[in-house]
């Protein structure tokens, strides 16, 4: 078992937890994910290493409540555990070679370009970090995003922070004011690391994103997670996350994202019916 150490509600939709897990601690590296199951039951759900401390023998995971199994997961509790903790799993990402970069971040996927940004500035990259939120209500982690860059641009879609616009037109912005990155790299909704890549290919910038496939075993058995990258069939669970944004058929995934829509909104359904007491739809 697996036990919650902390709980940190950042927002109303999103919660950070730190996990005990000496041994996945011990290995995991920036970029890499696991898969979680919150009983014996339960769906095995990925998540992205947000942080993790070997000296504690912790990792650490940010997480929207967005279905059944995620809601699930925000009722534990500190001092409960879970049943089931797997990782590291998939590639870590590479910084070789890059002093200057710009991190993106859309949404949840704040948590994960968080981490990417604060270990690229780690290694004495110039890092220009641009994230954006609906509004400012759901603004998160804004002192942990500051420390880990040279540059923060929040945007806002509907301008609640004094930033309106989304996460493009401030790269837009920043690449009309001459500024030159050895790569962009982009993580949020694939609608939006899409936008990104349409940005950044007339300008030549490597662009990488990572890929948040639908996945199961996490071990590039069950093909659940496959993308097309350059023509080609490969697997976010072992050959990514990281892709080269301008090789990947956005469209194709954006699709195969969208397949179990109607299932997911009717297990959302039922879990909460479980809640209130009232009968299952």
């Amino acid at each position: 078992m697996y036990r919650i150490l902390k709980k940190r509600v950042l927002n109303e939709t999103i919660t950070l937890m730190e996990i005990e897990a000496p041994l996945v601690a011990n290995h995991a590296r920036c970029g890499q994910f696991i898969i979680l199951m919150i009983d014996e039951y339960g769906e095995r759900v990925p998540f992205t290493i947000a942080d993790f401390d070997r000296e504690v023998g912790s990792v650490t995971i940010i997480f929207q409540k967005a279905g059944a199994s995620t809601r699930q997961l925000d009722e534990k509790e500190e001092g409960d555990s879970l049943f089931a903790f797997v990782g590291p799993l998939g590639s870590a990402s590479d910084f070789e070679g890059l002093e200057r970069v710009c991190v993106i971040g859309g949404g949840l996927g704040v948590a994960i370009a968080y981490p990417q940004a604060r270990e690229l500035t780690k290694r004495g990259a110039n890092v220009d970090l641009i994230v954006g939120f609906r509004n400012e209500g759901l603004i998160i982690l804004k002192d942990e995003l500051t420390a880990a860059c040279e540059r923060l641009i929040i945007m806002t879609d509907d301008g609640s922070n004094g930033h309106k616009g989304f996460v493009t037109d401030a790269l837009n912005q920043c690449l009309s004011e001459g500024v030159r990155y050895d790569a962009v790299i982009a993580i949020g909704p694939m609608p939006m690391m899409k936008a990104v890549c349409d940005l950044t290919r007339p300008h030549g910038i490597k662009t990488i994103v990572s890929m948040n496939s639908i996945m199961v075993d996490g071990t590039g058995m069950c093909g659940g997670c496959r993308v097309t990258v350059g023509g080609v069939t490969r697997f976010a669970c072992v050959d990514g996350p990281d892709f080269d944004g301008h090789l990947v058929d956005f469209d194709s995934s954006i699709a195969r994202s969208r397949v179990y829509r109607d299932e997911e909104k009717l297990e959302t359904e039922r879990h909460a019916c479980k809640l209130t007491g009232g009968d299952a739809v």
